[in-house]
């Protein structure tokens, strides 16, 4: 038998001040983006950005729908929105905020384990980490790479 032990850094920041200038755009973008979601149903709103490594930058929301669970998380119509605009164009970073009763939320908001995955698959395809920075207002947690979220993903074995 073997016992192995996995370790993730992350980063943490008191303010959004507190970070260099193009994450904290990228925070600011996603908290826009958060008020702009179509959450009727859980009332919780929650905005994705990106920034590609061509300098672009995609912003996603959830998207609900009364029949759940045919909407969609913030993260994923982001990323899926890069990869039908510009399709092979890794994403050098994602922001994720979220907005609850009026205000931003104040601890980080983690990406659900559908997220994780397609963030995981995306870094994966595009062979370099991605960043992660998960916005709440009392505290900003940065992650250096996507596969930090889901240390055991799903892979397909090969000729499958």
């Amino acid at each position: 038998m073997k016992t192995r032990a996995y370790t993730i850094r992350i980063s943490e920041y008191d303010r959004l001040e507190d970070l260099p200038e193009e994450p904290a755009a990228l925070v600011r973008k996603a908290i826009e983006a958060a008020g702009k979601a179509y959450a009727p149903y859980s009332e919780y709103y929650v905005g994705a950005c990106l920034l590609l490594e061509n300098g672009e930058i995609i912003c996603g929301n959830n998207q609900e729908n009364a029949a759940s669970p045919s909407g969609l998380c913030a993260e994923r119509v982001a990323l899926f929105c890069a990869g039908a605009r510009f399709p092979g164009i890794p994403v050098s970073r994602i922001a994720v905020a979220a907005i609850q009763n009026g205000q931003v939320q104040d601890q980080p908001v983690s990406p659900c384990g559908s997220c994780r995955q397609v963030l995981f698959e995306k870094e994966r395809i595009a062979g370099k980490p991605m960043e992660v920075i998960l916005y709440g207002s009392s505290r900003i947690q940065v992650l250096s790479s996507a596969s930090d979220l889901l240390p055991l993903p799903f892979i397909l074995s090969p000729g499958t």
